[in-house]
């Protein structure tokens, strides 16, 4: 019960801060979340002419006292969800999410299926016949040529 109450309070503990970012939400990090439609990096990385405007506007939003979604918001409004560096996670941009992870499952379950069926497929080893003596005493010859 203490371990289940301590969880509780460290998952609380642990909201506060995102709750705080959310509330106000700092230009640097609204800039490495939304996409320059220009050049196609983040505003924190763009310094195109649209991408100055925006990060003019988001430092004007942030001023006048917007939380970080209206401002994403209103950036997707103007320039749809492909100003989001991180698609949303519902409707058809949740494939964007689920399809790497069926691809990883999908390729770990064919690596391992198939180093499940090689490891069975093993040959059967042919035991090492003996050398004729005759052979051995010249390959020693020859072998102790090198040392």
């Amino acid at each position: 019960m203490r371990a289940l109450l301590t969880g509780c309070l460290l998952a609380l503990a642990l909201t506060v801060p995102a709750a705080a970012s959310e509330q106000h939400p700092t230009p640097a990090e609204l800039e490495s979340e939304l996409i320059c439609p220009v050049c196609e990096t983040t505003l924190d990385t763009s310094s195109a002419p649209i991408a100055l405007r925006m990060k003019a506007r988001i430092r004007q939003r942030i001023a006048a006292g917007a939380t970080k979604s209206e401002i994403k918001a209103e950036f997707v409004e103007d320039f749809g969800n492909r100003v989001l560096a991180v698609p949303p996670k519902r409707g058809f941009d949740l494939l964007a999410w689920l399809l790497p992870l069926v691809g990883l499952a999908v390729a770990t379950a064919i690596v391992g299926l198939l180093s499940w069926r090689w490891s069975r497929r093993g040959r059967p080893v042919e035991p090492v016949r003996p050398l004729d003596p005759d052979l051995e005493r010249r390959l020693d010859a020859e072998l102790a040529r090198f040392e």
